[in-house]
């Protein structure tokens, strides 16, 4: 056989493979339906615009499955519209997280996703590997390779999915976190306030983006973790969206006392859709609502407070959590409480 003949057979094989791979790994994108989940529904709008997230993202999961390659799966994760590419990486991340901890020995997708095309949308890579880890076995945890400061929002990832897909347990009957072997340091304690987090922004999917709901459903939870949930909340609202001015105003008042908390997420995805360049309206309709900042203004922030990279975690406290303390303590201090 000649050598373009061998080409072609291997370019085949390979297309197969794909094909296998993302029929065995791809959860169905009927997952991704409210109802299915037991969600609760606000209006078709919202139903719509949930679902499309759900798809997204599993798109971007059966994307990277089928690729088997970050650099490969690019081109068709970049032609995904703004307001939801960011869903599509996050997808992608978990796919190639979840190929490397298959793989032994062939691994390093995920790093090189991070290091590639994916690393303007690094909040959502880093989240999308908490996905993965709650679907593979432990022992293939990645032990590096994450960005010293993100490496929480792998968790919020982790605590996302738990919400998510365990409702029951995590948000009817709020059941305590597990403890996590990961990561393992003195910072370990931290662990299960970035579930948490995770945990508010899938309130805001189990909650239908009613404000009313999702608020209900927080303050169902032990008032010591309600800053962290109301954080995950201002973040899903201001990067997923699907409440219009007068739904964030009602947000804001039922945040009470937590305000800075949920502004510090709003701040969080204002940052991660302008560092993505995927910046929408209704990020900067959350941001004047829940920040009284525009996304911009928001982001900026974001950006200022940020932890220089040296000497991450060398306090008693998480370089990540004393960055989000002073976001929301810019909030305290200008009387937005």
């Amino acid at each position: 056989m000649s050598h373009d003949g061998w080409r072609g057979r291997e370019k085949e094989l390979t297309r197969v493979l794909g094909a296998v791979r993302r029929k065995i790994l791809t959860p169905s994108f009927s997952e991704a339906a409210p109802e299915k989940r037991g969600f609760h529904v606000k209006d078709r709008p919202g139903r719509d615009l949930l679902e499309k997230i759900g798809v997204t993202f599993l798109s971007g999961f059966s994307r990277a499955v089928h690729d088997g390659s970050p650099d490969e799966a690019a081109p068709a994760l970049d032609e995904v519209p703004a307001r939801f590419r960011g869903f599509a990486y996050e997808g992608a991340a978990m796919g190639f997280a979840v190929l490397d901890a298959l793989s032994p020995g062939a691994g390093g997708r995920f790093a090189r996703l991070l290091s590639g095309r994916g690393r303007d949308h690094d909040y959502m890579v880093h989240v999308g590997l908490g996905w993965a880890m709650a679907r593979t076995p432990r022992f293939r945890w990645p032990t590096r390779g994450v960005d010293p400061l993100l490496r929480w929002l792998v968790l919020d990832g982790f605590g996302f999915h738990q919400a998510y897909f365990r409702t029951d347990r995590v948000v009817t009957r709020r059941s305590p976190h597990p403890a996590l072997p990961w990561p393992r340091d003195r910072h370990a304690w931290y662990g299960a306030r970035a579930l948490d987090q995770g945990v508010g922004r899938a309130l805001w999917f189990a909650g239908g983006a009613d404000p009313d709901v999702v608020a209900d459903l927080v303050e169902r939870f032990d008032p010591r973790r309600r800053p962290d949930l109301f954080s995950g909340v201002g973040l899903a609202a201001t990067y997923a969206g699907g409440a219009d001015e007068d739904e964030l105003l009602r947000l804001r008042r039922r945040a009470a006392g937590h305000l800075p908390h949920v502004a510090q997420g709003c701040a969080f995805a204002a940052e991660a859709r302008r560092r993505a360049g995927l910046e929408v309206p209704h990020t900067d309709v959350a941001s004047r609502v829940l920040c009284e900042l525009s996304a911009r203004e928001a982001a900026r922030l974001a950006v200022e407070t940020r932890p220089a990279p040296a000497g991450h975690d060398d306090g008693d406290v998480p370089a990540y959590e004393v960055w989000r303390c002073r976001i929301a303590d810019q909030f305290v201090s200008l009387g937005r409480s």
